[in-house]
């Protein structure tokens, strides 16, 4: 947590436009004053990084659960949604609604769940299969496919419609940028919905890594668990696709990281989340602003970035003889 407060201090004091760490410390230190002497300062924090810090952390709890929640229900290390196909199903959805003239923030957040609904099934039904779920590299190659199926369905959709491609293509590779605090209000709903059922589901998916067997035995219904697992994931990963665009390897890195210091628990794990998923994301945020000043680079090419490492690493690690 002292970490999580030193990232979010640094991301209001650092960015790519004129406002530099010295005048948004004096900004900070005295916000009301700074509304009458240093105008412009007042307006970056209070309008542009303040908000965007905002919808970095919700973005990254969001990412960081859904992610443990997926990995534990497929019991594989390296589920992610964006690896999966979940965030292209709810990226696609958007896009189609686009297409279809919505614009409403409230249209597209329902429209990128039900989305990344149908990725999640689709991730569940390849799980189930034999030969493709009993293998962590062959689901992450099923997903692949569905991944790529799904973006190409949706660059040929902005070939051909200009309105939608002017509408989605800095929001399509993910960033926090032009983001508004309003932007979360439609989201609050779903999100608390969402961490209800993760409190509810913790000991369910505690028991079920332990075997089905095991939890049936223990009262749980894993086929129940499982469904409302995805339920789960599509709500968090549709809602944090709509305001921040697909962004990838934040839930493949945030449980590697809570479970190497909390263990194979997933209770604990998914604690170790909300802390470790915001830490990801505003750093990437952080480093995205910097690396090409005075311009931007997207969020999703940092992630991929930070997140293509550790997903080698898992994958020596799973399966180091065959490589």
């Amino acid at each position: 947590m002292i970490l999580l407060a030193a990232i979010a201090l640094l991301s209001l004091l650092f960015g790519a436009g004129d406002v530099g760490p010295g005048r948004a410390w004096q900004a900070l230190s005295d916000f009301d004053a700074a509304a009458m002497h240093d105008s412009e300062a007042h307006f970056v924090i209070g309008e542009l990084r303040l908000p965007r810090l905002g919808i970095g952390l919700v973005v990254g709890i969001a990412l960081g659960i859904a992610g443990a929640l997926l990995q534990a229900v497929t019991r594989n290390p390296l589920a992610e949604p964006g690896l999966l196909g979940v965030s292209a199903g709810s990226a696609f959805a958007v896009t189609l609604a686009i297409l279809w003239g919505a614009d409403a923030a409230t249209l597209r957040i329902s429209v990128a769940q039900l989305g990344a609904l149908g990725g999640c099934l689709c991730v569940l039904a390849a799980a189930r299969l034999q030969g493709i779920g009993n293998d962590p590299v062959r689901l992450i190659l099923a997903g692949a496919i569905l991944s790529g199926l799904l973006h190409s369905l949706s660059s040929l959709i902005l070939l051909f419609d200009q309105y939608t491609a002017d509408e989605i293509r800095f929001w399509v590779v993910g960033s926090l940028a032009g983001r508004d605090a309003t932007d979360l209000m439609p989201l609050a709903p779903s999100l608390a919905l969402a961490a209800l059922l993760t409190v509810i589901l913790a000991r369910p998916l505690a028991a079920l890594a332990l075997g089905e067997h095991v939890a049936i035995g223990l009262g749980h219904h894993p086929r129940v668990v499982r469904l409302l697992v995805i339920v789960v994931v599509a709500l968090l990963v549709g809602g944090a696709t709509a305001i921040a665009g697909p962004v990838t390897f934040v839930g493949l890195v945030v449980p590697f990281a809570a479970r190497a210091l909390a263990g194979p628990d997933i209770r604990r794990t998914l604690w170790f989340c909300l802390p470790l998923g915001p830490i990801v994301v505003v750093s990437a945020d952080i480093v995205s602003r910097l690396v090409v000043p005075p311009s931007e680079l997207p969020l999703g090419v940092i992630t991929a970035l930070i997140g293509a490492p550790v997903l080698i690493a898992v994958v020596r690690r799973r399966r180091l003889p065959m490589l």
